[in-house]
């Protein structure tokens, strides 16, 4: 059976499954709405929108995935923590596919090997929470916990969980896709032209020269290549791109499960990649009951507390069939216990034989709070625990086929370190997000070329 075959074949949706299964299990992280009848409605009025992304796009998106188990192609996941309805503009949009072209460039060129470009938006409007509830002042109120869901401000009016929101938020994904397909389509990714992709703020970075000299280069090949052939290369003009979130808020993610002509089984339509949580992966709970039955390639984000058996039934659950492309395992350990925690995972992983696309987030595990009282990252433990990922990947006889990343294209500090030595007094000057904090273009692109290095490095053969 060809892989293509086997994308295919597996496509009943599993016994007593249905899109509000999910209902009859534990469900956490989900807000409580006051009026039944208005969620109802807003469910019915979900149900009857547009879809955003079609079938074919996913089933594409998997065979690619599928590709990335093999070796033959490498994921870049990345975008902000959590999007705000407010930053649904031109700019902020475009400055983020910017950083993901820019680095899918860089890993292009370094890795010898295509590269499968997820965004983390179109979507990423909803998040988990430590506390369903904050204090501040002797005030009690419900978590923020994504525009998606409530409003940031600490008042009792804001914080309240709207189910309109998630009317507003679909049109917000489709705003958003929209626009990026539009500049795609309009020539914004052609290789032929990769200054387009220029962030201004960033015009002396440390990194530009380094950049810009392998930009020049993979124009000169481009050229030389076209020269040969006598016509242009009309490939090199677009990329495919894709989406994803955490399908965090269950009813939402309900409302936009459709079944299509021609297919057989239920999609997701409101993303190509939909991930589970680390709070909310339960074998026996909602969220996997959920993610059982839709045909979208998924992935579990495992922390240092997964044991291997657990780490095994939840692969059983979510692909009991082996199906290629189908299940991902993004691994976010903290740059101090992924020596100790992943080990025993990818052995177990590796002696039964299951097929997974092993991912990095070396962002989560890493978060820490600074005297000033602001949450941050240490650049040098990301960059810490991406290389001790490749490095234990190797050890095991695995592959790291990809990198999962919370970024932005804003002239942000948030996370400190990197390029320009970003310290925790810096971090009062540009610190935007509403959760958690983000490497900026420049630490970014720092990432993506300490990928292609390590992976060299890996791929170096051994001296005698």
């Amino acid at each position: 059976m060809s892989r293509s075959d086997h994308l295919q074949a597996v496509v009943s949706p599993p016994e007593g499954w249905a899109p509000a299964s999910w209902r009859g299990y534990q469900a956490m992280q989900q807000p409580t709405y006051g009026n039944a009848e208005e969620l109802d409605g807003v469910l019915n009025e979900l149900h009857a929108l547009p879809p955003l992304v079609t079938s074919r796009e996913v089933m594409n998106l998997r065979h690619q995935l599928a590709e990335a188990q093999e070796g033959k192609r490498f994921l870049l996941q990345g975008g902000d923590c959590a999007e705000i309805f407010d930053d649904c503009t031109p700019e902020v949009i475009s400055n983020r596919l910017k950083v993901l072209l820019q680095m899918s460039l860089v890993l292009v060129h370094g890795l010898r090997l295509p590269v499968v470009r997820v965004g983390r938006f179109a979507g990423q409007y909803a998040k988990p929470r430590s506390a369903d509830t904050e204090t501040k002042d002797g005030v009690t109120l419900p978590s923020y916990r994504g525009d998606l869901v409530n409003g940031p401000a600490f008042t009792a009016e804001a914080r309240i969980p709207d189910p309109r929101r998630m009317i507003k938020g679909h049109a917000r994904s489709a705003m958003t896709m929209n626009f990026i397909r539009a500049l795609i389509d309009d020539g914004f990714a052609d290789l032929h032209h990769p200054e387009y992709w220029n962030l201004n703020w960033v015009g002396h970075s440390p990194l530009a020269a380094e950049y810009q000299k392998m930009v020049s280069g993979i124009g000169d090949a481009v050229r030389f290549m076209e020269t040969l052939s006598g016509e242009p290369i009309h490939n090199l003009r677009s990329v495919e791109f894709y989406t994803s979130h955490e399908a965090l808020l269950l009813p939402y993610e309900e409302g936009v499960t459709r079944q299509v002509p021609r297919q057989s089984g239920w999609f997701n339509l409101g993303t190509h990649f939909p991930w589970i949580g680390m709070r909310t992966a339960a074998v026996d709970g909602a969220h996997v009951e959920y993610f059982r039955g839709i045909r979208n390639p998924i992935a579990v984000k495992i922390g240092p507390s997964v044991t291997p058996d657990q780490l095994l039934r939840l692969i059983d659950a979510l692909n009991p069939h082996e199906e290629a492309g189908r299940m991902c395992l993004i691994h976010r350990m903290s740059a101090t216990s992924i020596a100790d925690k992943l080990p025993p995972l990818l052995e177990a992983v590796k002696r039964e034989g299951r097929r997974v696309l092993w991912i990095c987030d070396p962002m989560h595990g890493n978060t820490e709070a600074t005297s000033n009282g602001y949450k941050t990252r240490r650049f040098e433990n990301i960059r810490s625990e991406l290389e001790q990922a490749f490095e234990l990947h190797a050890a095991a006889g695995t592959r790291l086929g990809g990198v999962h990343l919370e970024l932005t294209g804003e002239d942000v500090t948030e996370c400190t370190g990197g390029a320009r030595e970003l310290t925790d007094k810096d971090l009062e000057r540009a610190y935007r997000t509403t959760v958690d904090p983000r490497l900026n273009y420049e630490q970014a692109l720092e990432i993506a070329m300490l990928i292609v290095r390590k992976q060299a490095q890996i791929n170096a053969p051994a001296e005698f």
